[in-house]
């Protein structure tokens, strides 16, 4: 389906062909012809081959790639993802990486799937890879171990620190060959805000799904984010409180912070019946989620709290100490546009304030001259 999308995206099939040829094995044919899902135009690509499933290790796959007259950036990236794969088969069935048997994935087509997939890329001139959730079915498949569950394990192990985007179909929508290749060419798994995509392709799959058309599809541009920021997904959980003594925010806000939240603020509002109330909002990684959701259970008077995902567009910014008349100072600098952004940290700040007894504001301005 990788590399349906890739050829269907405006990858020359030929120039693909050739390529593959470098690898040295001539007993496998790969072809491509267009087919419809629900109603959208797709690209199928096909490898055919007479020899079957062959079992191989990590090291026969290394030795058929360092053999081939592919280009060694290639060679590299293909086996940084059999690596990976062997890393997670090895973790399913308790062994080392160096004993495990590619079944499936050892075979001539799924090597051309991945060669191919990471020749294409190069073709293309693909720089940097931004990927969605990945979706996964569920019930059970058979391989060559036997019945298993979907998602397979393999595909769990690899997918450990990846999010997962569960669906009740009942088939495999990941499989281990494409989690390995999507795990370790992306750069990022989240959905871009600043792109701009001016080729798309549809590469399709064997079988008919009747919930959504078995698709993979890719989309190529430019990335149009404001030069020297970054982006990132930050979980945003909320709740509204109009029964609890405003004393208690204080404390519970400081509970947050020490549980690691990225920011904690109020917003003052009207409850039903006239009732003053106060949006208690907390910014945290996913990680997070559930501590921070069991200290505004346990610490608020709430009943419910709301939770979205969004993505930030923030400045990359570093910690470092400027010494002053008064003492050390800890700030952080961010910049942007060649401009410097300069924030010292307010608890020393304070702290010098009340040693020197001089006023809080030219503790500031005197760590902002130094960091300057």
């Amino acid at each position: 389906m990788l590399l349906g999308a890739l050829v269907d995206a405006g990858l020359p099939f030929e120039q693909l062909q050739s390529e593959l040829g470098k690898l040295g094995m001539t007993d496998f044919e790969i072809s491509h012809r267009k087919v419809s899902k629900h109603g959208i135009s797709a690209t199928k690509v096909d490898v055919s081959t007479q020899a079957g499933h062959v079992h191989r290790h990590l090291s026969n796959i290394a030795d058929i790639l360092s053999s081939s007259s592919l280009d060694d950036d290639i060679k590299i990236r293909a086996l940084a993802v059999f690596t990976r794969l062997a890393e997670a088969e090895a973790k399913v069935h308790g062994t080392t990486v160096e004993k495990v048997h590619f079944h499936e994935v050892g075979a001539i087509d799924a090597i051309v799937d991945i060669l191919g997939t990471v020749i294409g890329l190069k073709i293309l001139g693909i720089e940097q890879i931004e990927c969605s959730a990945l979706s996964v079915g569920t019930g059970s498949t058979t391989g060559s171990h036997g019945a298993m569950p979907i998602p397979v394990p393999a595909v769990v192990a690899l997918c450990s620190d990846i999010p997962l985007r569960r669906t009740g179909i009942l088939s495999e929508l990941l499989t281990p060959t494409g989690a390995a290749l999507l795990t370790t060419l992306a750069d990022r798994f989240n959905q871009p805000t600043t792109f701009v995509g001016d080729q798309v392709g549809y590469g399709a799959g064997t079988r008919d799904l009747d919930q959504i058309p078995n698709l993979l599809r890719i989309e190529i541009g430019d990335d149009t984010s404001l030069s020297g920021t970054e982006t990132d997904e930050i979980i945003v959980l909320e709740t509204n409180i109009d029964d609890m003594n405003p004393e208690v925010f204080g404390h519970v806000a400081d509970r947050l912070w020490k549980a690691g939240v990225r920011d904690v603020y109020l917003t003052p509002i009207q409850m039903k019946k006239g009732r003053p109330g106060t949006i208690l909002t907390a910014l945290c990684e996913p990680s997070s989620v559930d501590r921070v959701k069991h200290l505004l259970f346990t610490e608020t008077t709430t009943l419910g709290i709301r939770q979205s995902t969004m993505t930030r567009t923030i400045l990359p910014r570093r910690s470092d100490k400027v010494s002053t008349p008064y003492g050390d100072i800890a700030v952080k600098i961010a910049e942007y546009n060649g401009q410097k952004r300069i924030s010292p940290e307010y608890d020393d700040c304070s702290r010098l304030a009340r040693d020197h007894k001089v006023p809080l504001i030219d503790i500031y301005k005197t760590a902002l001259s130094a960091a300057s």
